[in-house]
């Protein structure tokens, strides 16, 4: 039978094991007290990749000795949870930890929802992804919702020391003789990912021959190797790809460079580039707008040189992009200007067209009264002429604030204060 991953092996089997997650599971906190009195209720685990999801589920209904049964929402079939409910009614309960519990249909999910009501089932479910936006509310409200962290460089090499020496479940009967440089990039290179710095070290360990001494040697060279594959997960459908995102506009917005092209960095690694064009033209015209018109017209160039040059050529023009843009004077007074106008109208509040302004380009037209009173402003000097524009039920209505940010935006806001004086003095 082919031996079980280390990182499977490793899992913790009572709550006093598990590394890292001390704001749950560390002394006084909410899962902590829940063991002590005893007391598992229903809950889900959320977090990123490798943070122990699973092993803390594990982990938890042994601490209490409850019998445990585990599933996946995607693979297992809504028979395999009436088992598990079967049992539960035998035994008098069961804990069901469910992998992927955002994949849950409404078939599986209609029948567990009586069961978790009634206490019969004890669901622990686990999932990458943000259960506020991914699970279905019928399940969410039945469960306490808890997110776990990435683990940090120090939690991960506590994982790694301990598989190390372990030798009923971990690697101490290969009797590893480890560089700390080697241990540090095994621990920082998973990014908090635990697994996969499990999985590096088994695989160092598993291809590296013992040498004279009887020991297997791991060093800086062979950890690297082992570790090639960096476990950068990011997956575009996911809520860690959307938090990348939103971290990527509000460093641009905040004009933080680095930030912006460390975020940039991550999603050119992921291969996005279509979520950064998208991104990027928004930006030019959502935070910087007015303060800098012409930066919109440069990040959409860019955009296309990066489109038609392809990465990793493509990161070159996108970095200059970056840059300006976080450099760039900021300015949301256009677009927020056209949405407290879309906020009147959708509330009622248009009013009726001035006459002076409605259509006249048809025969009977004056008869109405149609634009016979409009003053055409190229007729005028400087090109403009006190007249009201809008409804007399908002005549007074101030949209646009401008700002005094950037040359261009400073100019445009003296002519507008001109023009609303010009308007006052004249009525």
């Amino acid at each position: 039978m082919k031996q079980q991953p280390l990182a499977y092996r490793m899992r913790p089997s009572h709550i006093s094991e598990i590394i890292g997650q001390e704001h749950l599971v560390g002394e006084g906190k909410i899962i902590h007290r829940m063991i002590k009195a005893e007391r598992l209720a229903s809950m889900i685990l959320f977090g990123p990749p490798g943070t122990g999801k699973t092993s803390m589920a594990v982990a938890l209904a042994k601490s209490l000795n409850l019998p445990v049964r585990l599933l996946n929402a995607v693979v297992d079939k809504k028979k395999d949870i009436e088992i598990v409910v079967e049992e539960a009614k035998m035994s008098g309960q069961i804990v069901l930890i469910l992998d992927e519990v955002h994949r849950l249909d409404k078939a599986k999910q209609d029948f567990l929802l009586p069961h978790l009501e009634s206490n019969l089932i004890t669901l622990i479910g686990c999932t990458t992804s943000n259960p506020y936006h991914a699970i279905n509310p019928a399940i969410r409200s039945r469960c306490h919702l808890f997110e776990l962290k990435a683990l940090t460089v120090e939690e991960v090499k506590v994982a790694l020391q301990r598989a190390i020496i372990d030798d009923e479940k971990g690697l101490g009967n290969f009797h590893i003789d480890i560089t700390d440089d080697a241990l540090e990039h095994l621990a920082g290179s998973s990014n908090g990912d635990m697994r996969s710095a499990l999985n590096g070290l088994e695989l160092a360990v598993s291809s590296t021959p013992k040498n004279e001494s009887n020991q297997v040697f791991i060093n800086l060279n062979t950890a690297e190797e082992c570790m090639q594959k960096k476990s950068f997960s990011h997956d575009k459908d996911g809520d860690a790809h959307y938090d990348v995102l939103s971290a990527f506009q509000k460093s641009i917005r905040g004009s933080d460079v680095d930030a912006a092209l460390h975020y940039l960095g991550r999603l050119i690694e992921a291969g996005d580039l279509d979520s950064i064009a998208r991104r990027m033209i928004v930006i030019a015209y959502e935070d910087i707008g007015l303060a800098n018109p012409q930066a919109g017209p440069r990040a959409v160039a860019a955009v296309e040189a990066a489109e038609r040059l392809g990465f990793p050529e493509a990161r070159i023009p996108l970095s200059v992009a970056i840059v300006e843009l976080c450099l760039s004077p900021k300015s949301n007074t256009a677009y927020k200007a056209l949405d407290s106008a879309l906020a009147d109208i959708r509330s009622g509040k248009s009013g009726e067209i001035p006459i002076h302004l409605k259509d006249s380009h048809y025969q009977g037209a004056k008869k109405l009264g149609r634009g016979v009173e409009y003053k055409y402003p190229h007729n005028y000097e400087n090109g403009w002429v006190s007249q009201q524009y809008l409804p007399d039920s908002i005549k007074n209505k101030q949209y646009y604030h401008p700002k005094s940010t950037g040359k261009f935006e400073q100019a445009m806001k003296q002519v507008y204060e001109k023009i609303r004086l010009d308007k006052k003095n004249s009525n």
